[in-house]
């Protein structure tokens, strides 16, 4: 069953992401949905829950309060449905940022031979998309540093036990995006990423075949992505890519 709640206090998406963590980890709870902007959170439950057990799990943050949504008669409205984003409408920041990262690094892995011919080396393509990846999408984590960790805390096994590891990860990507980016140690910077992201992947993973209807951290809390098979397979390509690249190397 599912029901809509009056939800007080929510100023942006870190307040999002908190009663959408507080709320979603009540037994019996399946799915969180704040909305801040109409001041509600419409929660899918195995079965009714009271509204004074949310009020409970709220009381360690006074700034939030949840109660019944009120229902007041409407005798004539007219309204516009809001029509459900397509697929490629919904991932769009996330293929932009794919493609840019993509000719950046095409274009940057030409080089001229002894004849002076052009060649594609594809060894640096893979390390200037790699750093490239890590580079930017550190970036979009640090704009909102407690958001993001507060969404990766949501589904990440390690956040969920030490949150202050979702504080913590994106120094890791730029961390690996510069080692990447200078050629620092490609052995071990390639080991680094399969565990990193090999690890990062069972979290999401388990979301998904979860059905669990979460924010993916991927780009921050600044775009809101749903957590699905796209994530997945945006982790495993930077495990396989430095698979790849270590077995080279």
């Amino acid at each position: 069953m599912t029901h809509t709640y009056e939800v007080t206090g929510m100023t942006c998406e870190a307040c999002e992401y908190k009663i959408q963590h507080v709320l979603g980890n009540i037994e019996g709870v399946k799915s969180v949905t704040p909305d801040k902007s109409h001041n509600t959170a419409t929660i899918e439950m195995e079965k009714h829950i009271p509204v004074t057990k949310f009020q409970e799990a709220l009381k360690p943050y006074p700034k939030y309060s949840i109660t019944e949504k009120v229902i007041t008669p409407v005798y004539a409205t007219t309204f516009v449905e809001e029509l459900p984003k397509s697929w490629f409408a919904t991932y769009k920041p996330l293929l932009l940022i794919f493609a840019f990262i993509s000719v950046t690094s095409v274009l940057t892995s030409f080089h001229a031979n002894i004849y002076g011919l052009e060649h594609f080396m594809g060894m640096q393509f893979m390390n200037h998309f790699m750093a490239g990846f890590f580079l930017v999408f550190s970036f979009f984590k640090f704009l909102d540093l407690k958001g993001f960790a507060e969404s990766y805390a949501m589904y990440d096994l390690l956040a969920m036990k030490i949150p202050v590891y979702g504080f913590v990860y994106p120094f890791i990507e730029l961390a690996l995006g510069i080692a990447y980016l200078i050629n620092f140690e490609p052995q071990a910077t390639n080991i680094a990423t399969i565990v990193v992201m090999g690890f990062s992947s069972i979290g999401v993973i388990q979301s998904v075949l979860d059905k669990k209807k979460i924010r993916c951290a991927c780009l921050g809390a600044v775009f809101n992505l749903p957590m699905s098979t796209v994530t997945i397979i945006e982790d495993l390509l930077m495990v396989g890519m430095a698979a790849f690249m270590l077995f080279v190397y």
